[in-house]
Parts: C-alpha cells; sequence; structure tokens
C-alpha cells in the first residue's frame, strides 16, 4: 500500500480544493461530537498527550511509526458492509498544554479499495462541576472512491458517533486501572463489520422516515 504522501497530485489538489470551500463530490462532511469522560481533566489530558497509548483507544488503528516532532505514521481499517477500507498514511499532531487544545491533521490511502482520506480535527478540554471532563472534537473530512459513497448517505457520521463511544469506553478503561501494565492491556476491539453497517443503516432509515413524517404532519 502506498502512504498517504504517494497519493497521486491531482487527487491532493482536488482535497484542497474541497477543504477551502469548493464544492465537489467527494464525500466532504463536518463531525461535531461533545465527549464526557469521569476522569478528572488532568488526567485525560495526560492521556491525550500520550499518542501511542491513546491510539489503541481508536478501533480498527494501529500506530506504524513515532517520526518525531510530532509526526506519526498509521494505518486504519474500516469494515462497511462487504468493503474494507485499509487506510494507511501520516498524520500531525499538535497541542497546547495551556489552552488544553489540539489539533491533529493527517492523510491517507486505501489504494487496494481506491479509497483516499484527509482529516483535520480540533479538540479542546474542560473541567465539568461534577470532576469530570468534557471534550468537544470538530472533525473536518474529505473523502474520495469508494468510502464516500457512505459519507453521501450520512453513514459516515453515524458510524463515527458508535466508534467515539467505543473510544471513550476505551479511555475510561485506562484511566480506572490501577498499574501502567493494567492500562496497557486495554484497547479498543475490532471495528464490527456487518453488524455496524446494518446498525447504521437503520439509524438512517429511522431518521428519514422521522423527517418525512414530520413534513406531512407539518403539511396537514
Amino acid at each position: 500500500m502506498a502512504a498517504a504522501s504517494h497519493a497521486p497530485t491531482s487527487w491532493r489538489s482536488q482535497l484542497e480544493r474541497n477543504a477551502c470551500g469548493v464544492p465537489a463530490s467527494l464525500g466532504g462532511m463536518k463531525i461535531t461530537e461533545t465527549i464526557e469522560v469521569g476522569r478528572p481533566v488532568d488526567k485525560v489530558w495526560a492521556l491525550f498527550q500520550d499518542v501511542p497509548e491513546l491510539a489503541t483507544c481508536l478501533p480498527g488503528a494501529e500506530l506504524t511509526e513515532d517520526m518525531g516532532d510530532g509526526k506519526y505514521a498509521g494505518a486504519m481499517s474500516v469494515k462497511l458492509g462487504p468493503m474494507t477500507a485499509n487506510f494507511e498514511g501520516q498524520a500531525t499532531v499538535t497541542s497546547d498544554a495551556d489552552a488544553r487544545t489540539g489539533e491533529v491533521s493527517g492523510r491517507g490511502v486505501d489504494k487496494r479499495g481506491g479509497s483516499q482520506g484527509q482529516i483535520k480535527v480540533d479538540y479542546s478540554l474542560e473541567s465539568m462541576e461534577s470532576g469530570g471532563t468534557r471534550v468537544l472534537v470538530e472533525a473536518d473530512l474529505v473523502m474520495a472512491g469508494a468510502a464516500a459513497q457512505f459519507g453521501r448517505t450520512g453513514l459516515i457520521k453515524e458510524i463515527s458517533r458508535r466508534l467515539i463511544g467505543e473510544f471513550v469506553d476505551c479511555i475510561e478503561g485506562k484511566l480506572a486501572a490501577t498499574t501502567a501494565e493494567e492500562a496497557a492491556e486495554i484497547s479498543a476491539g475490532e471495528v464490527k463489520g456487518m453488524s455496524l453497517f446494518f446498525a447504521s443503516l437503520g439509524s438512517a432509515i429511522a431518521s428519514f422516515f422521522k423527517r418525512l413524517f414530520g413534513a406531512k404532519k407539518a403539511d396537514g
């Protein structure tokens, strides 16, 4: 498989045009999520700065190389029904400890499946009155190829919400561990293919009919 830096120049320029807001049929979307973790913000922040450890909480993700200066090489495998997208690429991670904010930007290529992706994630952590931590996440995602078809139907957004649930469970488990060895043994499970696909499809269909009947009631 080719690394993200080996993607065709025409595709890279197309993604850059989409990132600037020019409409195209590559499945560009914005995902906004709020995550609540029942642990103090200092502990959650410390885990977020341990990128290799945090990567084990991302379902289907594998960190393959720490390239230094906040740059990492890795792979991401996601099964979507009959389709499996195996992205391989690089990401750059930056953070501001004083503001408790960070940014992750990366590109990946699934050469076998003909899909490409570019993502930019901004996150911030804030303390809650309960003593827990609220994590605000904003992601700008652009996809091309077969995987982009799922973006058009909204399935990628639904799947991302389900994966975030697994991500939070993994974080909670690591922070609750009493030893470093115990924490290291906790990781996110493999992204389930058919069940995740049909669960997401069911949510999309239910959402469609809800909007449809809501519109009919309004017209009536």
